[in-house]
């Protein structure tokens, strides 16, 4: 899904910042629970999320999966600096970033490269394979530089709310 512009966001009061705090820890929580922890009733909840999921503010409800209980232990960290900044090449990049299953996250960013990926293979053959395709065999790909990961200390996907805010 595209990311939303400012403009097109979505107002979100007190309440469904609520919700969203509780989802982002358990996306499984009874509408009820929820309900009961907030104040409002099961179907205002009910109403709510639909309403968030329909604007994109709730862009999916997906399971985390520990990358060594299915055997892909390996996370790199890689930074990527193309050659051209023309419109049509990022974009390029951006759709082959996007993908390519190794690739776990991927930021076009500023500074001195102009991409950063988040990479997670089984084996360093895997990853070397990956940058072969992605990285070798474009040629505007200037250069890519590498950092594997030695322990995950912190994953996680949330976003801060700010739920004390009184905004109605």
């Amino acid at each position: 899904m595209p990311e939303k512009t400012r403009a097109d966001m979505v107002e979100l009061d007190r309440f469904d910042l609520a919700i969203l705090e509780i989802l982002q820890c358990d996306n499984k929580t009874p509408q009820r629970s929820i309900a009961e922890a907030i104040g409002l009733s099961a179907p205002a909840v009910q109403r709510r999320v639909k309403r968030m999921e329909e604007t994109g503010t709730i862009m999916a409800n997906v399971a985390v999966v520990n990358p060594s209980h299915v055997r892909q232990e390996i996370s790199v960290f890689v930074e990527v600096e193309m050659h051209s900044e023309h419109k049509d090449m990022h974009d390029q990049a951006k759709k082959a970033f996007s993908e390519a299953p190794e690739v776990q996250q991927c930021y076009y960013v500023t500074g001195e490269v102009d991409f950063i990926l988040l990479v997670v293979v089984r084996t360093m053959a895997d990853y070397e394979a990956m940058t072969r395709r992605l990285f070798f065999a474009n040629n505007n790909v200037k250069r890519f530089r590498s950092f594997v990961a030695m322990d995950r200390v912190k994953v996680g996907l949330n976003v801060s709310l700010d739920t004390r805010r009184n905004r109605t």
